[in-house]
Order: structure tokens, then sequence, then C-alpha cells
């Protein structure tokens, strides 16, 4: 039965084609260009809307997609869909003449028309555009989805996000509050005397992240080159060079797997602060986090799939060890040796890559019992050495370094560090990194010699963090998948 109905349903597209390029055919008969040239808008739909008293009775030039026909006799009331939004058309054979109202008529549903008329109020109180001329800008020839039906299927909708956009409103507003948020994180640096810069996405070197990388290969010159794990090396550099202040909003690529949380491309907030440390970083990112929440959604109280979420600050800070013995139960007042800290993950049931290091293995057991429960945002802070190879160590606790993650809504949007400036202790660090990779460690990280080089000019203190730009969109859009906010996801080919 569910074949015979695919095979109805085909035939039935079919269908729908050729009457579309049969009327192709009639317009071009009539000397109609179906593929129209410039039509200049005057007024948007939600302007006419929202400004009626100022639009009422007089003449706008409006354009769009059809959305709708509704056909009574020799008048046909329509919906057009603009960049703003929706507005009803009232197309008239007696208004706009035998030739034009013959040409609307021929329309489909999706077709792009331009619409010149006056602006008035039905008697049912519909705001509605009389046409006194009418032109095709563009035949359409493929029917659109019908709306609840043809746009169930969640990937159809990511495959093709240009009738997801025309479909569905929601998915449009989505996209304009990214550009919103992008805005206002711009604009919050700015402020405060951040340089935005752009540095290489192929590099010789991938580092800056524990993370696989996508190779390519540079044939004029016969060397393989990475795309970009993370924004961070370039940016330090800069900072040796004079620039106190500097940010980077870009798009970064990590050869893993795609869940709700993660595609293979992504975009990326980093920025760094000569002369500050991880404190700083924390107040930078609680100010920047609720001057972007209040621009964007218009207040500090969000709802992230159902649940109240509180952004003012100060957000707690919690240490590693100190959220293991709270949530986890266990003891440790300092990092435990290799082989308890083993024993324990695998008494509760963390899976573990054979051979992972103490600090690996403290990170697993954030990630499966404590990350869940940080709903309100927290600053998790002073991770194990082994996992932050670029992060300044803690005076008292050498075997800890100075950096957080926020979490909010149990996830990770943001790693910051006091930044590690000590060339001879990087090099230890990026030498302990090779031989991890040496070992089979894919997303170890590569031994910068460039970046060592830079560090033993002089790096001044500095604080630095990393914003996961597409996880913010999702929090302020109560988006449940990273896919939601990203115009174009990674998907695995059809056929």
């Amino acid at each position: 039965m569910e074949q015979e109905s695919l095979a109805n349903d085909e035939a039935a597209l079919n269908e729908l084609l050729r009457m579309r390029r049969q009327k192709l055919a009639s317009l071009k008969a009539k000397g109609v260009d179906p593929y129209g040239h410039r039509f200049e808008q005057t007024a948007l739909a939600k302007e006419i809307r929202e400004e009626f008293d100022a639009f009422a009775g007089k003449t706008v030039r409006v354009a769009g997609r059809l959305l709708a026909k509704r056909t009574h006799g020799k008048a046909t009331f329509a919906d057009l869909q603009d960049r703003s939004g929706q507005i009803q058309l009232y197309v008239r054979y007696d208004r706009v003449g035998e030739e034009s109202y013959d040409l609307f008529k021929l329309l489909d549903i999706g077709d792009i028309v331009g619409v010149e008329g006056t602006v008035f109020r039905t008697r049912q109180g519909e705001i509605t555009v009389e046409a006194a001329t009418v032109e095709l800008l563009c035949k359409s020839l493929r029917p659109l989805p019908e709306k609840w039906h043809g746009l169930r299927d969640v990937e159809l909708r990511y495959r093709q996000r240009y009738l997801d956009l025309i479909m569905n409103s929601q998915v449009r507003e989505t996209f304009y509050r990214r550009t919103g948020i992008i805005r206002a994180l711009r604009a919050f640096l700015d402020a405060r005397g951040f340089l935005e810069v752009e540095t290489p996405v192929m590099a010789p070197v991938a580092a800056g992240a524990a993370a696989r990388p996508f190779v390519t290969h540079h044939h004029a010159l016969d060397l393989d080159l990475y795309l970009r794990i993370a924004l961070e090396l370039p940016l330090k550099r800069l900072l040796v060079g004079g620039l106190e202040r500097v940010y980077e909003l870009g798009r970064v690529f990590r050869n893993e797997g795609i869940s709700t949380r993660h595609n293979p491309e992504f975009t990326m907030l980093e920025a760094y602060q000569a002369y500050a440390d991880y404190e700083d970083m924390m107040r930078l990112t609680e100010e920047m986090l609720v001057s972007v929440a209040e621009e964007v959604v218009g207040c500090r109280q969000i709802r992230y799939r159902g649940q109240e979420i509180d952004l003012s600050p100060p957000w707690p800070r919690l240490g590693v060890l100190e959220a293991l013995r709270r949530f986890a139960g266990l003891p440790w007042e300092q990092l435990p040796e290799r082989e308890e800290a083993w024993q324990k993950a695998r008494e509760l049931g963390i899976t573990l890559e054979q051979g992972a290091s103490t600090g690996k293995i403290i990170d697993a057991l954030l990630q499966a019992l404590v990350e869940p429960h940080l709903q309100q945002p927290t600053f998790l802070v002073d991770y194990p050495v082994e996992v932050s190879p670029l992060a300044k160590r803690k005076t008292d606790a050498p075997d800890l370094v100075y950096r957080f993650e926020l979490f909010i809504a149990g996830r990770e949007l943001v790693n910051a560090f006091s930044e590690l400036n000590d060339p001879l202790d990087q090099r230890e660090r990026f030498l302990a990194q090779a031989r991890a990779r040496a070992g089979g460690d894919e997303e170890a990280q590569m031994f910068d010699h460039d970046f060592l080089e830079a560090l033993e000019y002089g790096m001044p203190p500095a604080g630095g963090m990393g914003l996961g730009v597409d996880r913010l969109v999702m929090l302020l859009t109560d988006a449940p998948s990273i896919r939601d906010v990203i115009l174009f996801p990674t998907l695995r080919p059809l056929g």
C-alpha cells in the first residue's frame, strides 16, 4: 500500500509539473516574459499592516511570492509573502483590465509577482492592496509543499532550506534573530576596544583544540593543508604583535560526528585580551551574553525547551573536583592517580578509550555525571592540565589550569583560559600532545613550531575565550538542534 501511495504521489507531481510547463508556454505565447526584470518595492507587507493609517488610500508597490489564491467570479483575493511577512491582494477584472486579469488567472501558487495598487481595509477588517497593475517576475515550475504535511520530514527541511524558509515563518525568524545575535556580539566587543580580525582558514598545522581536522592539498605548493579547528593560535600571535584586544567570528571545521549539538562546520567567536586572566574572561562572558540577550530577546530571563533560565549575573563558579563531589559523590580533594580514576569511571559505567589519561577520565566523568545538572548558567573552573595544553597552570595546584567552561541548559557554550605564555612550558605541552598523537590519538594537537617561536618573542599575560555561536543561537531561539540554526547543515548525501 505504501509503495502504491508513493507511486500515486509521484504521478500527481509529474502531472502538476506538466501543467505548469504548459502555463509557461501559454505565457510565452501571449508575449509575457515569465522571468521578469527589476521591480521597485516602495513598501513591505509588515510596514503596511503595522502603519495602516499612514498607508491607507495611498499607492504602494509590493513584490513577493503568491501563497494562496481565492477567485470569486471576476475578482480574486491572494496572499503575497515578502521578506517581512504576508499581505492580502485584491485583483478585480474591471480595475486591472482583461489582459492583466487573464494573466493573473494563469498564475500559480509559488509564482513571484510585483503589484502596484492602493491600500485599503476590507469589510472583514483585512488590510489589503487593491491591484492596479500586476507583473509576473518569476514563474514557479514546481508546486510548493502542502504546509502541514509537506514539511513534516525534518531532514527534508534541512536539505531544502529554501522551501523551509518559504513555508515556515518561525524558521525565517530564527535566522533573522541569528543575524541580530551576531550583530550584538560584534557591537559589544567593538565598544570595549576589541579589534575584529580575519585569520587563515587553511594552515599547515591544525592546532588550538582537541579535534580531528579535515585535510586538503595545495597543488601549486605540493603541500597538505588543514581546515582550521580553532581560531586561537593565530589570534595569540597578534597579541605578540601588540594588538592587545582582538576577536574573530569565523567558521571552524572539525572532522567529527553529527548530532543535535555538533556540525562539522560551525561558527566560533574567539576573543583575546592582553593583561587579563580567566576571571576577567568570566566577567566579560557574563556581560556579553546578558547584553546580547537584552538586545535580541529583550530580557535576561529566557525559556529554553520548557525551562526558565535566568541569565542575571553573577553566575556560580564551581571547581571541577567540587562538581564531581557534589554530583557524582567522588570524594577527591585533588586529582586522583590514573588507576583510581579509571576504576571509579568503570564502576560508574563510563566508557573510556584504552590508555585514557587522568585528565581525559575526569573529562569523561564530567560529561556524563556533572554537565547534565548545569541547567542554569554555571562556570565550571580549574581543569586538569592534561586536557588543557594551552592554558596557564594554577600557581597553587600545578596539575590544574586556570580554565573555565560555561554551561547553560546542560551544554557547553564557552571555553576560556588564562593563556599560557611560557614558551618552555608550552613546548613540553606540545611534545606531550605529539606523543599522544603518535600513540593513535587523532584529536591530540599538532606541534606548532611557528607559534612556539612567536611565544619566545614574548606574549603578555592574557585571557582568552571561545564561544560556540550556533549553540548561543540555539539557546536564544529555543531550537532543539544545531541544524535548526545553521542554514545549510552537513547531511549525508541521498542515494
